[in-house]
């Protein structure tokens, strides 16, 4: 099944991800309003709309600010390159096991999202000005360091941060390897896509 190339899509189909896509069932149909609601947080603070991962992504100075995500039991903004954010209200979750900060805002209600309005946005603006300062999140220390490609993927996909996580060391080795010999940041995003059912299989990447 193709995934969503226009962040459109998603407020009328979904993600593209699964069957459920472009039906009542989809997750993205039990809280609509509320992604709504996010959308025009974003769009009102001048954030440039596209798609990554099949997830609406909001940029700003060429670098990816936040992305959301919707679920049967709850709905995401997920904040990315959160090591720059300070959570002065405590409101910041771990998107799953293998995220080191946390960095999304967990939302079981649409309505919460209006009356959280004056927290989201001066969050969306601490990374609007790191991103035009070119400021570079705090490195977490690795054997091998984790693309920062592969790490907003995890944050922004819970179902594949979970399976990653399960891997052997050696597994997630072989993912961040084969994903540093790439030069360009599309070609790491274009391998994790093609990754994806391998992870969630539990195979590593030189498995067949």
């Amino acid at each position: 099944m193709p995934m969503i190339t226009d962040a459109g899509d998603y407020f009328t189909k979904g993600c593209g991800r699964c069957d459920r896509f472009a039906t009542p069932e989809c997750s993205t149909r039990l809280w609509i309003d509320g992604l709504n609601d996010l959308r025009r947080i974003c769009r009102d603070m001048g954030l440039e709309e596209t798609v990554k991962w099949a997830h609406p992504t909001y940029m700003h100075a060429d670098r990816n600010i936040a992305i959301f995500g919707a679920f049967k039991g709850d709905f995401r903004l997920s904040f990315l390159n959160p090591g720059l954010l300070k959570d002065t209200e405590g409101v910041l979750e771990r998107q799953g096991p293998n995220s080191q900060i946390p960095g999304i805002i967990r939302f079981t209600n649409v309505a919460q999202v209006g009356a959280m309005e004056p927290i989201i946005r001066p969050y969306l603006r601490q990374l609007m000005v790191h991103a035009e300062a070119g400021t570079k999140p705090p490195k977490v220390e690795r054997e091998i360091d984790m693309p920062d490609e592969l790490t907003q993927a995890l944050d922004a996909d819970p179902e594949l941060a979970e399976a990653f996580d399960a891997l052997t060391p050696g597994r997630q080795k072989s993912y961040m390897f084969n994903l540093n010999q790439a030069k360009q940041s599309a070609t790491r995003v274009a391998r994790i896509e093609r990754f994806r059912e391998k992870i969630l299989a539990g195979k590593g990447a030189m498995d067949r």
